[in-house]
């Protein structure tokens, strides 16, 4: 489907529409809310230049997340990460309330898990649209999602008692 908007309009479309949810799972690779911004604008740059036309929505949802997966894993895997020292007090900036504590959680989960929780319970796709965008199968990604969910469960049992 071609988008009917033209230009600066679409450029504020897809900022609009896309940006929170970008910079919330590139924060979950990065851990850091500085990084996850600047993969959210490559991931918006690589969208201009390339002037992609997309299907539907959903294509360009899943086109969206799928770079944005890729550039944080480089982003993560890259030398400059690996030589760096992150500023403590930028990453505590970024959970503040109580449910930014369960994001935390679920930003201490090994890789794997943490994109799935994400996708699942953040963006609301269901185990076969996540086994498509990673191209896994759904049975891989169920057992991940499960497997996700019983460590944020172990991780979080107690933890907020005291309200």
């Amino acid at each position: 489907m071609e988008c009917s908007l033209a230009g600066n309009e679409y450029i504020k479309y897809i900022l609009d529409t896309y940006s929170k949810m970008i910079v919330r799972l590139a924060f979950t690779y990065t851990k850091s809310l500085c990084d996850a911004e600047d993969i959210a604008q490559d991931v918006f740059v690589s969208l201009i230049e390339k002037n992609k036309k997309f299907e539907s929505p959903e294509h360009e949802k899943a086109w969206l997340i799928r770079v944005t997966v890729n550039k944080s894993k480089n982003f993560v895997k890259s030398s400059w990460v690996k030589k760096t020292v992150p500023i403590e007090e930028a990453e505590t900036k970024a959970v503040e309330h109580k449910s930014d504590d369960i994001l935390a959680e679920v930003v201490a989960l090994p890789e794997k898990y943490r994109t799935v929780i994400h996708l699942f319970y953040y963006e609301g796709y269901s185990i076969k649209e996540i086994a498509k965008i990673l191209g896994k199968t759904t049975g891989t990604v169920g057992t991940w999602l499960a497997r996700g969910r019983q460590m944020l469960k172990d991780r979080l049992e107690g933890g907020f008692e005291d309200d």
